[in-house]
């Protein structure tokens, strides 16, 4: 059996282009970024900045639907690095009784951060994908 180690990051900020959108997260070994479509970043950013939506987005309705089956999400893990694209999971957690239950989502991980960020889930990144990624400077 093998064990892949997990380290926390945290998000750092989100630069934003007509063209594309950079998440930079980090740890204390080294900052990293993940590029994203223009339409994720100003999602993300009107959660971070708290602005006011006409109607319900789809990570409202993500949220809504995990209140709804009373899951929590439980933590992202950004998990593969495949040349420029990274590959990451969603860990949600429903408990029953005595049960608990943890499913397992693959999903971007644009999305993930958002959902991530929205609900104050932990992100983690695996020691082996942080190892590839390129360390972005100040």
């Amino acid at each position: 059996m093998t064990f892949t180690q997990l380290v926390q990051v945290s998000f750092d900020k989100i630069v934003q282009t007509r063209s594309y959108t950079v998440v930079i997260l980090g740890c204390p070994e080294k900052r990293f970024a993940i590029y994203t479509d223009p339409s994720v970043g100003k999602r993300l950013q009107m959660y971070l900045t708290g602005a006011s939506k006409p109607r319900p987005q789809t990570y409202d309705l993500v949220q809504m639907i995990l209140q709804g089956v009373d899951m929590r999400v439980k933590q992202v893990v950004i998990n593969d690095l495949q040349d420029t694209v990274y590959f990451a999971r969603l860990f949600l957690e429903q408990q029953h009784s005595d049960l608990r239950h943890i499913i397992e989502v693959d999903a971007r991980p644009s999305d993930c951060i958002t959902i991530a960020l929205i609900t104050n889930a932990p992100i983690y990144c695996t020691k082996e994908v942080l190892d590839k990624t390129v360390a972005m400077e100040e």
